[in-house]
């Protein structure tokens, strides 16, 4: 990628959250991308212009997202419904940027998915002050269950969205379980003091 890419990918996304509009052809398996989301998905923007199957960008997506991503988007384009899906990806200039892409499936009088449009938003500094936050507030942790409480909020958070009602349950069993023995180790603490 030349240094003009470069450049025009990163004024691109430092202009705005919102990084760019695709179209898609679903039968035909024509995707059109302006050339900041081609840049962002390594693909030749003139190349995106004329329209690419949708695997070509999908290969840009950080391998452990990339096959849930190939799910959502085979759901919603086999319902006929909208998406929002969260993911890495690889882009042009080398770094790995995390993406909100939210699509809209539009379906034919049979009811067989015809078009698919959306944006993407780039939500890397949001993830990165999460990740800087959730440091913080492991480095402020006194006792290893207030540490597994914390960790516990975090899986408890990702697990939220996905359909794993047993996960969830017993997540929030384990919560439960640590609030209850920190609540004792903190009464205990109290009457320590007392005496």
């Amino acid at each position: 990628m030349g240094k003009a890419s470069q450049i025009h990918l990163q004024a691109a996304i430092d202009a705005s959250d919102v990084i760019g509009r695709w179209d898609w052809d679903i039968p035909n398996d024509r995707l059109y991308a302006d050339a900041t989301v081609a840049l962002l998905f390594s693909v030749d923007p003139a190349v995106a212009r004329g329209g690419v199957p949708l695997s070509l960008f999908l290969e840009a997506i950080h391998p452990a997202d990339r096959a849930k991503t190939a799910e959502v988007i085979a759901r919603s384009a086999a319902a006929g419904h909208s998406y929002v899906q969260e993911y890495r990806v690889h882009s042009a200039d080398g770094a790995m940027r995390w993406v909100l892409a939210r699509g809209l499936i539009e379906v034919d009088e049979t009811g067989q998915p015809r078009r698919g449009t959306g944006f993407l938003v780039d939500i890397t500094q949001n993830r990165s002050d999460e990740a800087a936050y959730s440091m913080a507030m492991l480095d402020r942790l006194e006792h290893p269950l207030e540490e597994a409480a914390e960790h516990c909020l975090i899986v408890r958070g990702a697990l939220q969205q996905v359909p794993e009602p047993l996960l969830q349950t017993m997540t929030d069993m384990l919560l439960l379980e640590l609030g209850r023995r920190l609540s004792k180790l903190e009464n205990d603490q109290r009457r320590a003091q007392m005496n």
